[in-house]
């Protein structure tokens, strides 16, 4: 009976001292948390992932911050958003809840999109990292983003293919998926207004496996290119199914198809498939890059993952560098404070120099683009837009 009542007292005596500290944690801990809006599982999950590690890796790198000469832990609090509208809602809901001062992510503009609104409306700062589709800012005073956009990767895939000869080219699309539709739509209107042919344009859908119908209109078509923006999963069927028809056109894609998987799924067939990105490791662009480019690999060793550097990862490391840079400048863990700085930082990040615009988006203007050769991204050349 003594052993209870002096295991209740301690319990209460935790209690009122946890109050404010948490039971085992000093009343004088300072920590700062940083959200991590994701996905881990579901359609994006694979892509999700590469970004989470790179912004783990820039946690581990640079796990403190300074407010007010003071200086605080950053402990990330990473939610699974699983690919899913709906879904996304919830993972934002739960990061209010979680009282993070800052927000980052997500891989895939459609959740990222989902979520604007909640962040929003909390007058929580979030900082996307390859989330491309231009709805993802728009109106919202509260989302930034560190990569470049689809208005301006749509025009850079139409330059290289019209460049390269292609005067024909055919479109293939996720229906309901905002990047898909809308860098499909950019690459459509400006490889025509190149002087370029759209001779099909076709839609699939959510899950769907089976293309050998729209891929069969495709190859009647008998465009020079196929541009084809779609998930990691859908990638490596729309390639083999396409060259299983005969189809011998160059594929091409935006940056979600610079991912290892794909490779590994389709094959041989992956050969020529050419794509944009934000990033390549052979070509650091400062110091900052440079140490990212050694170290991460190491990480990504001692994390049993494949030593190749995906360019997500590298944003995810550099939407983390934006965030602490505008914590410390706002010198304070007060949201609204803290997108105020967001507005004027400018970075050294490893895809390069990062300042925003009016609407919260990078002020970049080049592109990397790679081909598969050799059972390997390599990469071809960079480009950007006048």
């Amino acid at each position: 009976m003594k052993i209870r009542k002096i295991l209740a007292a301690a319990m209460a005596a935790c209690l009122v001292a946890g109050s404010l500290a948490g039971c085992g944690k000093k009343a004088d801990d300072k920590v700062i948390k940083i959200g991590v809006f994701e996905p881990t599982t579901g359609e994006n999950g694979g892509g999700g992932f590469q970004e989470v590690l790179g912004i783990r890796y820039a946690n581990q790198m640079h796990p403190t911050v300074t407010i007010g000469g003071e200086e605080y832990k950053v402990e990330l609090v990473e939610v699974d958003n699983k690919s899913d509208k709906t879904e996304a809602v919830n993972a934002a809901q739960k990061l209010v809840s979680e009282k993070v001062s800052v927000v980052l992510g997500s891989y895939g503009s459609g959740v990222s999109i989902a979520a604007g609104q909640i962040f929003a409306d909390a007058k929580l700062p979030a900082i996307g990292c390859s989330c491309t589709n231009p709805q993802v800012t728009e109106g919202n005073d509260f989302y930034f983003r560190v990569c470049f956009i689809d208005p301006f990767q749509g025009t850079v895939m139409a330059n290289y293919a019209f460049q390269n000869g292609a005067k024909s080219a055919a479109v293939i699309t996720q229906l309901g998926d905002d990047y898909s539709s809308g860098l499909g739509s950019f690459f459509k209107d400006a490889f025509a207004k190149l002087g370029g042919n759209i001779v099909s344009e076709e839609q699939f859908q959510t899950n769907q496996t089976d293309f050998k119908a729209i891929l069969t209109n495709i190859k009647a078509a008998n465009p020079d290119i196929i541009f084809a923006p779609s998930s990691i999963t859908t990638a490596p069927l729309i390639i083999k199914q396409a060259r299983e028809l005969g189809i011998t056109a160059v594929i091409a894609a935006g940056d979600t198809w610079e991912n290892s998987t794909i490779i590994e799924n389709a094959g041989a067939d992956s050969e020529g498939v050419v794509l944009s990105t934000f990033f390549d490791e052979a070509e650091p662009a400062n110091d900052e890059a440079a140490a990212f480019i050694d170290g991460f690999k190491k990480y990504l060793a001692e994390n049993k993952q494949e030593e190749i550097i995906p360019a997500v990862s590298a944003l995810g490391y550099d939407s983390y560098l934006a965030a602490i840079k505008a914590i410390e400048t706002a010198g304070s863990t007060d949201t609204t404070a803290i997108r105020d700085a967001l507005k004027g930082i400018q970075i050294d990040g490893v895809t390069g120099s990062i300042t925003f615009n009016e609407t919260g988006d990078a002020n970049k203007d080049i592109a990397f683009i790679k081909t598969i050769k050799d059972g390997k991204f390599q990469f071809l050349t960079t480009t950007t837009v006048e």
